[in-house]
């Protein structure tokens, strides 16, 4: 059996190695507390959902495929919740079986527990069969269409009572009926496990035969009995315990892949409860070079403050480099923020924080974001900003999306700059997508004099009484981040009053 609720023709991988700079990209995303939120305290499903996150899917139809089960979990949460239950509990039931499937148990003692443990599974699957039943008219999407219509074809009535029959006779509560020959030394050979009595005719032949009765002392000849036993039910119970790991593996799948959409439930219902814009992005092709969206919100911010926050509306279709200039302090690296998550909830299948959003998909997502100082470097900060760059230049792929925010501000503005074009045109000639805030003029000017209509220009709003609105809009670069309001807020008085000291 099968789910295909992550993949239309795969299973989801939950031990699948996530790229290397996982750990970056959380931090500098503020994704952290986004995964906290879809957990709500279940690590499996925080787990999951980073799996699901960093291995971003790029096919457009698989993207729609799991938006589809994502509506349809959205709309049909106590379902979800509860199929996810069922599969928690087969698999905590079967544990408590804890020697079931060790090499030194008896072949006796390895039937008996794979027949209780299957007895347990069979009520797990009889119980998604129910839901099914009762819930399958619910939903929309081809995912849970095929799962419910798998449960129903391959869990039927029929089928799970004679199941229940067969593992309530392999109890051998009336005896285990054997069947043997004679070898040509008079050995006993072909041991063969029988069905149990049917039918009086049946009954009778074998209630009558002649039968030879052990000494309840004889230990001797009560162990040759069940060795005897043992090589009559050795098949039986390799097929049981074959039977077991493959319902017990399905119950593992299952609560894997139906992990993230709990999370994807936990998330929309909080980020809806504080008022938030959510929308189901529209994803394009890597060469669409697309990005649009209307009142995109940091999801982090919000979850963190309890409330809405500041969104933003842009168009920056046919752009493949986008820079964000502006007032310090005025919403740049929040807006960056909402643009990576974006990015990354959108190709995992999940919604956005926005009303509409529509981008291109990427190969894979890079950060490269201003650290804290770090009193335990053995070389200058510089050397650090290039060794992070040398990392991702060893990683990044074509058509690949990169985020940069104040990078190379550990040097001047004019060797920063420098360097900074050089970087940004190397990876513009291998088709991959940038952006690029920064407080350097030099920078974003250069490329501002070109008048390429690839390029994008972004600044932070700043009123005319120097209050920041958090907003970004479409603007040209300016010769100045406006760090005299921030000393006028912070010491009360203007940079340019007469008893202002530094």
């Amino acid at each position: 059996m099968k789910a295909y609720l992550m993949y239309k023709d795969k299973d989801f991988d939950k031990d699948i190695q996530v790229p290397k700079n996982t750990e970056t990209i959380i931090k500098d995303l503020g994704l952290d507390v986004i995964l906290a939120t879809m957990a709500n305290g279940d690590e499996l499903v925080r787990d999951v959902s980073t799996k699901a996150m960093f291995t971003t899917l790029t096919n457009l139809e698989d993207i729609t495929y799991r938006q589809e089960i994502v509506k349809d979990s959205i709309n049909n949460p106590a379902v979800v919740r509860e199929i996810y239950s069922v599969a928690v509990e087969a698999i905590k039931r079967k544990r408590e079986w804890s020697f079931f499937g060790i090499s030194t148990m008896s072949i006796s003692s390895l039937m008996y527990s794979s027949v209780s443990v299957l007895q347990v599974l069979l009520e797990m699957l009889g119980h998604l069969r129910s839901i099914a039943d009762e819930n399958a008219h619910k939903f929309q999407s081809a995912g849970f269409a095929r799962f419910f219509e798998m449960l129903r074809d391959e869990l039927s009535e029929e089928y799970l009572s004679e199941v229940a029959r067969t593992l309530k006779d392999l109890k051998f509560d009336q005896g285990m009926l054997v069947s043997a020959e004679l070898g040509n030394y008079n050995q006993g050979v072909h041991y063969v496990l029988r069905k149990p009595f049917e039918g009086l005719k049946n009954h009778l032949k074998w209630r009558f035969t002649g039968k030879i009765c052990i000494h309840p002392r004889d230990e001797n000849g009560g162990d040759d009995l069940t060795r005897r036993q043992e090589r009559a039910i050795n098949l039986a119970t390799n097929a049981l315990a074959q039977s077991a790991d493959h319902v017990i593996s399905f119950f593992y799948m299952l609560r894997d892949e139906i992990a993230f959409y709990v999370g994807c439930i936990n998330l929309y219902e909080k980020l809806q409860g504080l008022g938030l814009s959510l929308a189901f992005p529209t994803p394009y092709s890597y060469t669409d070079r697309r990005h649009t969206f209307e009142e995109l919100s940091d999801v982090s911010l919000a979850l963190l403050k309890e409330g809405k926050v500041v969104s933003n509306t842009l168009d920056m279709d046919g752009k493949e480099l986008i820079f964000i200039t502006g007032a310090n302090q005025g919403g740049k690296s929040t807006f960056l923020r909402s643009i990576g998550q974006a990015q990354l909830m959108m190709q995992c299948g999940m919604f956005v924080s926005a009303k509409s959003f529509s981008a291109n998909v990427a190969s894979s997502v890079f950060t490269h974001f201003i650290k804290e100082e770090d009193k335990e470097l053995e070389s200058g900060k510089l050397d650090e900003e290039l060794a992070r760059l040398s990392e991702i230049s060893n990683l990044v792929k074509p058509n690949a999306l990169i985020l940069f925010n104040e990078s190379l501000s550990s040097t001047n503005e004019r060797e920063g700059s420098e360097i900074a074009r050089q970087i940004i045109s190397a990876f513009l000639e291998k088709d991959i997508k940038i952006f690029f805030v920064t407080h350097f003029f030099d920078l974003a000017y250069s490329f501002y004099e070109t008048k390429n209509d690839k390029v994008g220009f972004l600044r932070a709003e700043r009123n005319k009484h120097g209050k920041r609105t958090f907003r970004i809009l479409e603007g040209a670069p300016l010769e100045t981040s406006f760090g005299e309001d921030l000393y006028e807020k912070i010491f009360g008085q203007p940079l340019s009053s007469k008893n202002a000291t530094i």
